[in-house]
C-alpha cells in the first residue's frame, strides 16, 4: 500500500503512512478552504483605485452639469426671443463645452470600467474563498454580465449581492440597502442618459434644445449620486473582505453547504 500523504513510499504495515510521514508533523490547513481555483488576495489597493476613478467620474459629471446649465440658459433665452451676435456666441460656447464634457465623461467612464472590473473580479474570487457555495453565477460572469445585453440590467446586482453576503462578518449578514440603492440609481442614470442623448440629437429648435438640456441635467445629477454610492459600496465591500480575512476562518459548520 502506498503512503496516503506523500504517495511515494510504501505505508507501514497496518497503517496508511510511510515511516517518514509518520514521524513528520501534520501539514497546516489553509486559513480558508475555498472553491478550487479561488485564492485570497488583498482588494485594498484595487478598491482605493476604483474609488479614485469613480471620483474622476463624479468630477466629469460636474463639468457636464456646468455645460448643461449653459445649454439650458441659452435655449431659454432663445425661447424668450433673444437674438444677435451675443446669443450666437453664447450658443457656440455652450455647444463647444457640451462636446468637451462628453469627451471627458467618456474618458473617465472608460478608465472607471477598467479599474472597477479589475476590483470586482478580485472581490468575486475572494468571496468564493469565504463562501464556496454562496454564488448563483460562475466566476466568469463577474466580467461578462456587465457586457451582455439585457442581462446587464440585473445580473451584476445579483453577483454583487452574492459577494456582499459572502464578505459579511460570520453569522452577521449586512443589509443589502447600499447595493440596492446604488443599483437603482445606476439603472435610472442609464435610462435618463439614453433619453437625454436621443433628445439632444433630435433637437432642431430652441424648445427641443431646452428640453434636452433639462434631461441632461437630470441624467448627470443622478449619475453623480450613483457614482457616490458606488464609491461607498466599493470601500465598504473592500473593508468587509479585509476584516474578514484578518479575522480568520469560520467554524467548520458555517463553511459547509446546507
Amino acid at each position: 500500500m502506498i503512503c496516503s500523504r506523500c504517495h511515494h513510499f510504501a505505508a507501514m504495515p497496518g497503517g496508511a503512512l510511510c515511516t517518514r510521514c509518520a514521524g513528520a508533523p501534520e501539514p497546516p490547513a489553509p486559513p480558508f478552504a475555498g472553491a478550487p481555483g479561488a485564492w485570497l488576495r488583498s482588494p485594498v489597493g484595487l478598491g482605493r483605485a476604483a474609488a479614485a476613478v469613480l471620483g474622476l467620474v463624479i468630477a466629469a459629471d460636474l463639468f457636464a452639469i456646468y455645460a448643461d446649465l449653459l445649454q439650458y440658459d441659452v435655449a431659454g433665452d432663445l425661447l424668450d426671443g433673444a437674438h444677435g451676435t451675443e446669443i450666437l456666441r453664447r450658443a457656440d460656447r455652450a455647444d463647444t463645452l457640451y462636446g468637451a464634457a462628453g469627451i471627458v465623461q467618456t474618458a473617465a467612464l472608460l478608465a472607471g470600467i477598467v479599474v472597477y472590473l479589475c476590483w470586482f473580479h478580485r472581490v468575486r474570487v475572494n468571496a468564493e474563498v469565504f463562501s464556496p457555495f454562496g454564488h448563483s453565477r460562475k466566476r466568469g460572469w463577474a466580467i461578462g454580465a456587465w457586457f451582455t445585453p439585457v442581462v446587464n440590467l440585473w445580473m451584476p446586482r445579483r453577483i454583487t449581492l452574492d459577494i456582499w453576503d459572502a464578505s459579511s462578518p460570520w453569522g452577521a449578514p449586512r443589509s443589502h440597502a447600499p447595493v440596492n440603492a446604488w443599483w437603482t440609481l445606476w439603472i435610472i442614470s442609464l435610462l435618463a442618459d439614453r433619453a437625454a442623448f436621443t433628445s439632444y440629437r433630435r433637437a432642431d429648435g430652441a424648445r427641443e434644445l431646452h428640453d434636452a438640456a433639462r434631461l441632461m441635467l437630470f441624467s448627470d445629477t443622478v449619475d453623480i449620486a450613483a457614482a457616490a454610492l458606488a464609491v461607498f459600496v466599493v470601500l465598504r465591500l473592500t473593508g468587509m473582505q479585509r476584516h474578514k480575512a484578518l479575522g480568520g476562518p469560520a467554524p467548520v459548520a458555517e463553511t459547509m453547504p446546507l
